[in-house]
Order: structure tokens, then C-alpha cells, then sequence
């Protein structure tokens, strides 16, 4: 039977609740698609790129959060671990949405492309910790 650490059972089940907002993107994306939704082609390349980063990134999240447990990750670093990979779904999509949202002819991003760098240092650290984690167990 597998055992799940109670940090891990906390942040999976928060992880899977935030599915429901991947699927409203989706069908955001079908609007979209059926000419229901107007955007500029750099827009829809954003829309497109924040919500396969979130699908991709959550999935990979939940694996993540299941070998921190493997690698007996706890206290303050096991939290890192943890949240770091989920924490880059979250920031990666929205760097990618909001950094394209505006009035008018959006084709390039505002200053909240920064989130997508943010969210690439967090999915760094959450996979390298749990990398060396899993390496020294």
C-alpha cells in the first residue's frame, strides 16, 4: 500500500482542485477556437502556452510531490521540494495569461512576463531538490 506524508496528501490535494481551473482554460481555448473569443495571434499563442504549461506542470507536480516522499524529504527543505513544482504551474500560466492581457492590440508582453522567470526558478528549485534528494537517500 502506498503512504503518502501528510504534506504531500495537503499540497496533491490542493493540486487537484486547481484542475478545474485547467479545464476552464480549455474551454476558454475552445471559444477561442470556434471564433467565439477575440484575440491578437500573440494572445492566442500566450493562451495556448499558459494552459499546456499548467497542464504539463501540474501533472509533474503531483509525481514530484510522490518522490519527495521516496526521497524522505521533511522540514523546511522537504516544503521547498514540495510546492516548488506546483508554485511554477501556478506562475509559468499566469506569466503566459497575464503578460498578454490588455485593451486594444496586444502584441507583445507587459512587465508580468516576469512571473514566467519566477516560475522557472521555482520549478528549478523544486526538481533539483528533490533530484539531489532522491540521489543522497
Amino acid at each position: 500500500m502506498l503512504t503518502i506524508s501528510d504534506p504531500s496528501r495537503l499540497l496533491a490535494g490542493t493540486v487537484l482542485l486547481s484542475v478545474v481551473g485547467i479545464e476552464f482554460g480549455g474551454w476558454f481555448l475552445l471559444r477561442l477556437a470556434r471564433g467565439d473569443q477575440r484575440l491578437t495571434p500573440f494572445q492566442q499563442k500566450f493562451a495556448r502556452a499558459g494552459h499546456a504549461h499548467a497542464g504539463v506542470l501540474v501533472t509533474l507536480g503531483l509525481v514530484c510531490l510522490l518522490l519527495a516522499d521516496a526521497a524522505g524529504l521533511d522540514g523546511p527543505i522537504g516544503w521547498i521540494a514540495r510546492i516548488g513544482v506546483p508554485a511554477a504551474a501556478a506562475l509559468i500560466s499566469a506569466g503566459f495569461f497575464f503578460s498578454s492581457m490588455g485593451r486594444g492590440e496586444v502584441t507583445k508582453p507587459n512587465r508580468l512576463i516576469a512571473l514566467i522567470w519566477l516560475g522557472a526558478l521555482s520549478l528549478a528549485v523544486g526538481v533539483v531538490s528533490i533530484g539531489i534528494g532522491l540521489l543522497t537517500a
